[in-house]
This record gives C-alpha cells, sequence and structure tokens, in this order.
C-alpha cells in the first residue's frame, strides 16, 4: 500500500487548480490509449507517456486531494489486515470480524491473523452496494405509489 501524506492547504490548492486543468484535457481525449505529460525546466524538457488508465487515476487521485483528502493506492492482489478492511469500509473492525466469520467475505489466516484479498473486498463492497441501490428503488417505487411525494 502506498499512502500519500496529509494534504496541507497549499497542497489542495494546487490539486484542485491541477485536477481542474486535467479534467478538460480528460474530457477533449476520450478516445485516447495513452496521455503525453510534459515538464519545461530551465534546463531541459521531459515527457512522460502514461497508459489512459492511470492518467484517470490520477485524475481521481488530484479530485481526492483538492478535497483535502489523502489517498491510499493498494493492488488489487494485494491482503490487507481487518482493521485496513474496516477503515475502507468505514466500519468496525469487530464488524469485519463478524463477515469473515460468516463467510461473507474470503479470507486467510496467517498464523492468528486474518487476511483479505483486496479483490475481494471491492467484490463483497460492490454487492452490498448494489444491493443498497435496489433496495433504495424499491423503497423509491413504494413511496411514489402511496403518494408520498419521492
Amino acid at each position: 500500500m502506498n499512502t500519500l501524506e496529509a494534504v496541507t492547504p497549499d497542497v489542495a490548492q494546487l490539486a484542485q487548480d491541477a485536477a481542474r486543468e486535467a479534467a478538460v484535457l480528460q474530457r477533449s481525449l476520450r478516445r485516447a490509449r495513452s496521455v503525453a505529460l510534459r515538464s519545461e525546466g530551465p534546463k531541459d524538457a521531459h515527457t512522460l507517456n502514461l497508459p489512459r488508465a492511470a492518467f484517470d487515476l490520477l485524475v481521481q487521485i488530484l479530485g481526492h486531494m483538492a478535497n483535502g483528502n489523502s489517498v491510499t493506492l493498494v493492488p488489487m492482489h494485494a491482503e490487507i489486515t481487518t482493521q485496513q478492511a474496516a477503515a475502507i469500509l468505514n466500519v468496525s473492525r469487530p464488524f469485519v470480524v463478524s463477515l469473515l466469520d460468516q463467510r461473507k467475505i474470503p479470507y486467510r489466516k496467517v498464523g492468528t491473523h486474518r487476511r483479505i484479498r483486496m479483490s475481494d473486498l471491492v467484490a463483497y463492497k460492490r454487492r452490498e452496494d448494489e444491493e443498497r441501490r435496489k433496495v433504495l428503488a424499491e423503497l423509491t417505487e413504494e413511496a411514489q405509489k402511496l403518494g408520498l411525494g419521492y
């Protein structure tokens, strides 16, 4: 895992400006497969060619930093602790342990410690988010039928 340090107001402002410019560039490069970033220094210039997916991720990172949020990158194949999983899901560690005990998220044990693959945690989160969207749609439909103004 790679975590960026706390975002200071100066860094947040710089990220906000960069995110705004990058978003404009992102829209103009809809079908581009790569993006070239060029740095022009006092002595020489450097060009960095990025895959489009990496550029899109950079735009998202800048957006979070512009809001003052630190960012953590976790490879999908990485294994994380129950505490890290709890932070990602924004729940308590004991709640994550209960999800593991109920076999809602696959895990493995390393000694006495549980390890969760990031890809399994993301799959669980997607399933839960989809279920929440379905329930919300049902509730909205029911409220409309009852004339509750939704």
